[in-house]
C-alpha cells in the first residue's frame, strides 16, 4: 500500500490528467475531516475505476455563516490516512487562489429547487457547492464523481446541473452511512458535545418514525432540538436541526 501522491498545484494535475487518457477515472470531492461515510464513497470509486483522485478543499463560498467555516474541522494528517487505507491514487488539496482565480465574480445558480429546504435557510449556498462543483468537474473530468445521499438536495442538483451543462461525467449516487445508533455520518458530528451527542440519534429516529413532518418537528423541538425545518418533499422527509451548537441533516425515504 502506498501513500497517495498530494497535489496542490493544479497545473501539476493538469500534467498529471494527461497521461490518464483513456483511464476511468472514479472522483470524490470532498471538504476533508473524512469519516467512514467519505471511506465508502472512495472504495466504490476504487472498484469502479482504473485511478481514484479525492479533493480536500474547505470551500469557503459555499458557507453563509463565517463563525460556521471558521468551526469546520480540519484534520489533514487523518484524511490523507484514510486516502492511503483506501487505496486513493492522487489528493487535489488547492488553495482559494486557484480555485477562484476571479475572487468569485463567476458562479453557477440554480432558480428553483436550490431555493428550499437547505437553500432557505442558508442563503447562496447551494451557489457556493455548484460553482466549486464545476470547477472541479472541469478540471478532474472525471469519468465517475461520487456524492453521498445525505446531501440528498445537494446531490440533486448537482446532478441537474451536470445534465444542464452536458457534462460527461457520471453522478453516481452512495448510500448513506450510518453509526450504530442511527445517527448519519457527519464531518460536524465531532464538533458535538457529549450530552448533544447521546441525544442526536433521536434525530433520524423521529425522521422515520413520525407520521407527519409537523408531528416531527413538535418531537424533535421537544426533545430540545433547535429545528430549521422538517418538510416531505418528492417522497423523502428533510431535515435540519441544532442541538449542542452543531448543525446536523438528514433525510429519509417515505
Amino acid at each position: 500500500m502506498s501513500a497517495p501522491r498530494v497535489i496542490r498545484e493544479l497545473a501539476d494535475w493538469r500534467e498529471l490528467r494527461t497521461q490518464w487518457e483513456g483511464e476511468r477515472i472514479g472522483f470524490v470531492p470532498t471538504m476533508g475531516a473524512l469519516h467512514e461515510g467519505h471511506a465508502s464513497l472512495l472504495r466504490r470509486a476504487r472498484a469502479e475505476n482504473d485511478r481514484v483522485v479525492l479533493s480536500i478543499y474547505i470551500n469557503p463560498t459555499q458557507f453563509d455563516d463565517p463563525k460556521d467555516l471558521d468551526a469546520y474541522p480540519a484534520t489533514l494528517n487523518q484524511d490523507l490516512a484514510i486516502a492511503e487505507r483506501e487505496r486513493v491514487d492522487v489528493v487535489l488539496a488547492p488553495t482559494y487562489p486557484q480555485v477562484y482565480p476571479d475572487g468569485y465574480r463567476y458562479r453557477v445558480t440554480e432558480s428553483d429547487r436550490s431555493l428550499v429546504l437547505e437553500g432557505a435557510h442558508r442563503p447562496g449556498h447551494f451557489d457556493g457547492v455548484l460553482t466549486v462543483v464545476m470547477k472541479l468537474l472541469n478540471l478532474m473530468r472525471p469519468t465517475h464523481a461520487y456524492f453521498g445521499e445525505k446531501d440528498h438536495q445537494q446531490l440533486s442538483l448537482v446532478r441537474g446541473m451536470v445534465e444542464a451543462f452536458f457534462l460527461d461525467t457520471q453522478i453516481v449516487a452512495c448510500p448513506i452511512v450510518r453509526e450504530k445508533d442511527g445517527l448519519a455520518m457527519g464531518s460536524r458530528n465531532l464538533k458535538l458535545p457529549r450530552e448533544a451527542r447521546a441525544l442526536a440519534p433521536r434525530f433520524a429516529a423521529t425522521l422515520l418514525e413520525a407520521p407527519t413532518s409537523h408531528m416531527a418537528r413538535q418531537r424533535l423541538e421537544r426533545d430540545g432540538f433547535e429545528v430549521d425545518y422538517v418538510e416531505d418533499v418528492g417522497g423523502r422527509r428533510y431535515g435540519a436541526v441544532r442541538i449542542g451548537g452543531v448543525r446536523l441533516i438528514d433525510n429519509v425515504p417515505r
